[in-house]
């Protein structure tokens, strides 16, 4: 029987020197992107089901399949360590990891400046305090963990702020055109896939109708 080398998922498979806090701490750091994926926009398609957030997934997709075109374009080898992190076998320029955050930073920024469908009480702060550290400390752990050069986390990030605003662009300039076309399609009315982006305020909105719904007999349920 011929034995394989084996490969590890490397989806969440992070790894840190032992007993070290930091690294330890950076590692669930660098698996936010993840967090965000499947916890986030899995949770919104489920939940809310708006285009502004389809399209941002949407957007984050394509932004890492031209990630993963460069890297097999240039690449350009990970640092020495990447015998410890068994990651030799794959290229490093650009970081996914800081393309994917610095790409969730910008659009994430750039709807709550525009009040585009916003969802969060003080958003902006949310950005400010909560979004842009968490991209920059991801852009970090990767470089602390041995993961990444500093040239390739910054390339990364430098490539998913172009894409980020890119995408923004084409999205709410160009496809924001046909968001009446989905809403109404077959798929659309069967999902229940709306378009928020004119409403201000999305929480105040929903919250001001779902307390105005209980003194419509029309909203009643009939148990």
């Amino acid at each position: 029987m011929s034995h394989h080398p084996l490969k590890a998922v490397t989806l969440t498979h992070v790894r840190y020197r032992k007993g070290d806090q930091l690294g330890h701490f950076l590692a669930w750091v660098s698996l936010v992107p993840v967090f965000i994926s499947l916890g986030g926009f899995i949770s919104h398609f489920i939940f809310r089901r708006e285009l502004q957030g389809m399209f941002f997934a949407i957007g984050l997709i394509i932004s890492q399949f031209i990630n993963e075109f460069i890297k097999k374009s240039v690449q350009q080898a990970r640092p020495g360590t990447c015998a410890l992190l068994e990651m030799c076998d794959s290229h490093g320029w650009p970081s996914s990891h800081s393309q994917y955050m610095f790409f969730f930073a910008v659009y994430f920024t750039l709807l709550t400046y525009k009040k585009l469908g916003l969802i969060f009480r003080n958003q902006l702060l949310v950005a400010v305090v909560l979004v842009w550290p968490m991209a920059v400390l991801t852009m970090y752990s990767r470089v602390y963990l041995g993961y990444h050069t500093v040239v390739q986390v910054f390339a990364g990030a430098a490539l998913g702020t172009v894409l980020g605003w890119g995408w923004f662009w084409i999205v709410n300039n160009v496809l924001s055109g046909l968001f009446p076309a989905i809403e109404e399609s077959a798929l659309g009315r069967f999902f229940y896939v709306k378009d928020t982006s004119h409403i201000p305020n999305v929480l105040r909105f929903e919250y001001e109708n779902a307390r105005s719904a209980k003194k419509h007999p029309s909203y009643k349920r009939a148990d």
